[in-house]
C-alpha cells in the first residue's frame, strides 16, 4: 500500500478565488508583507493587520473547493494507502471538500489565538484590537495564523509523514518559502517519488523527479484519476 504526502500552496485556491502573493490586483499587492505578516508588523499597527485578516476572513468564506481540492479530497478517500495533505493555505477548502485530517502549517483564517496565553479559539468574522481572550481575559487577541519569522505548525509530523511517503507531490506552491521548498529534497532522500504540479516552474523544479503545468483545475483531477486508476 503506497503512502502519499501532498503539499499545497495558494495557486490551488486560485481558481476559487483567493489571491496568491503574485496576484497583480489582489489583497497583497495594497499591503507590505512586512506591515501585514509579521509579528513586528503587529506590534506596530495591529488595527491595519487585523483589517487586512477580516478582508481575507470574509474572501475566504465566499470561497467555493474548485475541481482541485475535489480530487485531492476523492483520493484520500479511494485510494489504497495513506494519504496525508499538508497545506501552506490559511483557509479551509481542503475539508470543505471533504478532506480529512489536513495539517495547516500556517494556521487557519477561522482561528482566534491569544498572544499572552496561548488559548485558541474559533475567530468572529472581524476581530478587533481590544477583544478580549475569552480565557484570559488580555486584550491580546490576533488571527490563529503563522507569520513570517514564526514556526510553522505540525513540523514534527510533516518531517516524519516526509520520510514515510512513496510518492510526494507539490501543488500549487511558489518553492520560494523554507520549510517547505525543502520538502521535494527530504521526500527524494527518503525514495519517495516526487512530482510537482503548477501553473508554471516553481522555483525549486529542479527537486522534483516529475512535472505537470497547468491550471490546478485541470491537471490536479486528471493527475489523480491516473493514481486511482493506476
Amino acid at each position: 500500500m503506497q503512502k502519499i504526502v501532498i503539499l499545497t500552496g495558494a495557486g490551488i485556491s486560485a481558481e476559487s478565488g483567493l489571491g496568491t502573493f503574485r496576484d497583480e490586483d489582489g489583497l497583497w499587492v495594497r499591503h507590505r508583507i512586512e506591515d501585514v505578516a509579521t509579528p513586528e508588523g503587529f506590534a506596530r499597527d495591529p488595527q491595519l493587520v487585523h483589517g487586512f485578516y477580516n478582508a481575507r476572513r470574509a474572501q475566504a468564506s465566499e470561497a467555493r473547493p474548485n475541481p482541485a481540492h475535489q480530487a485531492l479530497a476523492r483520493l484520500q478517500q479511494s485510494a489504497p494507502g495513506e494519504v496525508v495533505i499538508v497545506t501552506q493555505n490559511v483557509d479551509s477548502l481542503h475539508e470543505a471538500a471533504g478532506a480529512r485530517g489536513v495539517l495547516h502549517m500556517h494556521g487557519r483564517l477561522s482561528g482566534a489565538l491569544c498572544a499572552t496565553c496561548g488559548h485558541r479559539w474559533p475567530a468572529p468574522a472581524k476581530m478587533q484590537p481590544e477583544d478580549a481572550c475569552p480565557a484570559c481575559g488580555a486584550r491580546a487577541t490576533r488571527p490563529d495564523v503563522v507569520w513570517f519569522g514564526e514556526i510553522p505548525h505540525h513540523m514534527d509530523e510533516i518531517w516524519q509523514h516526509l520520510d514515510a511517503a512513496d510518492l510526494f507531490a507539490a501543488i500549487g506552491t511558489s518553492g520560494q518559502v523554507y520549510p517547505a521548498a525543502a520538502f521535494g529534497q527530504e521526500a527524494a532522500r527518503a525514495g519517495a517519488h516526487t512530482v510537482q504540479l503548477n501553473l508554471d516552474p516553481a522555483d525549486n523544479a529542479r527537486d522534483f523527479a516529475e512535472h505537470r503545468h497547468g491550471p490546478a483545475s485541470k491537471i490536479v483531477p486528471a493527475w489523480v484519476e491516473e493514481i486511482l486508476g493506476a
